[in-house]
């Protein structure tokens, strides 16, 4: 009865990981939505959303606490949940940066309107596609996959580091403190994607200390 009881705390566990997966990638695609139609309402949702999120993970903190307590698992059951709670916190990471830039495009709204460079759609997409794949990893429990999401941080490196020379040169150029300020603004809003390739490499480690027992680094 006890080992019965410990599965279903750990399937519902693994069930609100991915409920909470799903609600960080539609965060960060309606935060850069909001961006890219310069959109504050759009943008205040993301934030006022950001509550659901950051109250699911503080329900699977405690049900992981209250099941060790509970069940007093050993080895590969202690390590189930642990990598749980991992990613959970790698999640409610990813969800701070896509408020992080919903508050950004609150303060580009009110600086001049100029075309976003070609850069930003594209970390943008490959920001939401490691996140959708990186879940999708997860719950088929694919090392392999894995491994392949976090080796697409490289591109978002290269991307991350072009456009942070381009705005760089660009406050540069002139001397309007609107330009430099929006400038200064998308750059921050280029970290947070960036720094949400970094959490989906974490993720895909704590997949391979699932499976593995192992830490492996990724990065």
């Amino acid at each position: 009865m006890p080992r019965l009881t410990f599965e279903k705390e750990l399937e519902s566990l693994r069930e609100s990981l991915a409920r909470m997966g799903t609600m960080v990638e539609s965060q960060i695609e309606a935060s850069l939505d909001a961006l890219r139609r310069r959109d504050p309402s759009a943008a205040d949702k993301v934030r006022h959303d950001d509550q659901y999120l950051n109250e699911l993970f503080r329900q699977i903190r405690e049900q992981v606490f209250m099941v060790i307590s509970t069940q007093q698992p050993v080895a590969r059951d202690l390590r189930d949940l642990m990598g749980v709670q991992y990613i959970a916190s790698e999640l409610e990471r990813i969800g701070d940066y896509a408020v992080r830039i919903a508050r950004m495009t609150g303060t580009l709204c009110g600086l001049p309107d100029l075309p976003l460079r070609s850069e930003f759609g594209l970390m943008g997409e490959l920001a939401i596609g490691q996140v959708h794949d990186i879940l999708e990893a997860l719950i088929a429990r694919d090392m392999n996959m894995a491994r392949e999401v976090a080796a697409r941080d490289n591109e978002m490196d290269r991307l991350y580091h072009r456009t942070f020379e381009l705005l760089i040169a660009e406050m540069g150029q002139g001397t309007d403190t609107e330009l430099a300020l929006r400038a200064v603004t998308l750059l921050l809003v280029a970290h947070s994607l960036e720094r949400i390739a970094d959490r989906v490499t974490n993720v895909a480690e704590d997949i391979a200390f699932l499976e593995t027992g192992q830490v492996v680094e990724l990065g």
